[in-house]
């Protein structure tokens, strides 16, 4: 039977939390607003940069326009991408276990709360974009995670039931999600410490000597 492996971005393809990170103390200052390294660590890690930038917003009482998400969207990923372009660094094992999972037949997508140029970016510059039949980026949801719309969109596209797919993820709100879809989940120590990810099925630190069929199957 089918089997599918929904994997996050942003941490997990993609060792970039640290460029995002970058990139949004940057965008935010341009608007006058202060953000330590630590913040983006406890506050900010999961959300998509919608949320990031509303939630700053906001938090000060200030009205939310759309037109001014938009714009500090287009700003954060302009210093992202020049980031990436510079510096594209993989997490590692990722290139070898996305081919051994595409070999082994596995309908692989990605859930991101990432934008789908960053996405399409990265995987065209890793040579990765072949092996994913579904992307589910920051446009197609109306809620990024917890909220679980992201994971149940990629498991329908796919056709695969609940219990055919695993999640891999390396944040806390990316776990809630998928327990919120009725997904196991694989979470890698890429953004926390192994004791914070406790709650996953599996924690690897990467995917450096793992193979698809160690992933947590609820068939298995």
């Amino acid at each position: 039977m089918a089997s599918g492996i929904l994997f996050d971005f942003n941490g997990v393809i993609i060792d970039d939390e640290p460029q995002h990170c970058d990139a949004l103390i940057a965008t935010l200052a341009e608007y006058g607003y202060p953000l330590e390294r630590e913040t983006y660590y406890r506050d900010y890690l999961g959300f998509d940069d919608r949320e990031c930038f509303r939630f700053t917003f906001a938090r000060d009482g200030e009205a939310v326009e759309e037109s001014r998400l938009l714009e500090a969207i287009e700003r954060k990923n302009q210093h992202y991408e020049r980031a990436i372009r510079a510096d594209l660094r993989l997490v590692p094992g990722a290139v070898d276990f996305v081919e051994a999972a595409a070999l082994d037949g596995h309908q692989l997508a990605i859930v991101s709360g990432a934008l789908r140029r960053e996405i399409a970016l990265v995987l065209q510059l890793a040579g990765l974009a072949p092996h994913f039949a579904e992307i589910v980026a920051a446009e197609d949801v109306s809620a990024c995670k917890p909220d679980p719309q992201g994971f149940n969109r990629a498991r329908e596209a796919l056709r695969l039931a609940a219990a055919r797919c695993v999640v891999i993820e390396d944040s806390l709100p990316g776990l809630a999600a998928a327990r919120a879809a009725g997904l196991r989940c694989a979470m890698l120590s890429t953004s926390h410490t192994e004791d914070s990810l406790a709650g996953g099925d599996v924690v690897w630190r990467d995917f450096v000597g793992r193979a698809p069929d160690e992933l947590p199957w609820a068939y298995a």
